[in-house]
């Protein structure tokens, strides 16, 4: 298949600039035999007793700061991934791309060395304080490129789902923005449980495919985890004729990538596992997904799941009922085909 196999026009105006009032108040565009437009708070109506969703506890650092190099240049740096408590890998942007062994100053006069350079990334060393603590203090919550404003202090709640726990995403998983305390209790009550997972998502998720031959596409590697805690009440769902439901695409490449050789495991690591379609889903029966972007893989995974033709449908239904899209945007609920 070709990159331009998943392009499509999307008017600028549905672009969500800003998250719903409550989080629960976005669309709901339910992909079945039908399509149905419904909203997120009525989730529970397509939702059947023994399901199993599976969340991604993954917490958003405000990884954005801001500062110098020593030759007073300014620069942005955006905080991919941290190694431990003091090095990272970073992007930089600045007039002029800093060196290896030189310092940036950031805006509350810490510094940090750039200590290596493997193509647009850059390995760094704070060496005094540790990372998180700078991150909390002068960080800014890195909202992606389409989102065309600065961070608010809404942002640094909304930006985030209620369950996040684990520091290490640069980006949110948005199909969890969606849920509440209250929505998740309730879908307990309906004995529909929940599970996590967890994915740091990189900023690699926002990086269009570019290259003609998606086969030929190399994803961009994150860390993953997955406890025998979930493994066990997968096991249990499905035994008892459940659905496994991953919330966000990063649920359904956990899941998939901790199941790649046959049996689902409790395990950590890297994944760059690229679903496009052709792919065979081992675990995932449905998920629930925001819109994305043209020529993504994310938009691939979609297809992958539900079928080229449908999505292509699925989508262009969304556009002419004004559903929102991207990360503020509203979401889908797909089973899969």
């Amino acid at each position: 298949m070709k990159l331009s196999d998943f392009d499509f026009d999307l008017p600028q105006s549905l672009i969500a600039q800003y998250p719903s009032s409550n989080r629960t108040d976005s669309r709901l565009l339910v992909r079945n035999n039908e399509l149905i437009d419904s909203h997120f708070s009525q989730l529970g109506s397509f939702l059947k007793p023994n399901d199993l969703l599976i969340l991604n506890d993954t917490r958003v650092i405000p990884a954005r700061v801001f500062g110098n190099k020593e030759s007073g240049g300014k620069v942005e740096v955006l905080v991919e991934r941290l190694i431990d408590e003091f090095k990272a890998v970073v992007m930089i942007k600045s007039s002029r791309a800093p060196k290896v062994g030189s310092f940036i100053i950031l805006e509350n006069n810490t510094r940090f060395k750039v200590i290596d350079k493997n193509e647009a990334m850059y390995t760094v060393n704070f060496e005094s304080e540790k990372i998180l603590k700078i991150l909390d203090e002068i960080g800014h919550i890195p909202l992606p490129p389409y989102i065309e404003r600065g961070d608010s202090v809404e942002d640094s709640k909304r930006y985030q789902t209620v369950y996040a726990k684990n520091d290490g995403a640069v980006a949110a998983p948005t199909a969890g923005l969606h849920f509440d305390d209250l929505l998740l209790s309730n879908l307990k009550k309906q004995g529909i449980d929940h599970a996590f997972v967890t994915l740091h998502v990189g900023a690699g998720t926002f990086q269009p495919v570019k290259v003609d031959d998606i086969e030929t596409h190399k994803m961009h590697s994150e860390y993953y985890e997955i406890s025998q805690t979930t493994v066990d009440k997968i096991i249990l769902a499905k035994k008892n004729r459940g659905r496994i439901i991953a919330v966000g695409t990063t649920a359904v490449r956990t899941l998939e990538s901790a199941s790649k050789l046959g049996d689902l495991k409790s395990q950590k690591g890297e994944t760059d596992i690229f679903i496009y379609p052709g792919f065979k889903f081992q675990i995932v029966d449905a998920m629930i997904t925001n819109f994305h972007l043209p020529k993504s893989s994310l938009l691939m995974l979609v297809s992958a799941f539900i079928g080229f033709d449908e999505m292509h449908q699925t989508y262009e239904h969304a556009i002419n009922q004004g559903y929102r899209f991207f990360s503020y945007g509203d979401a889908m609920f797909l089973e899969k085909n």
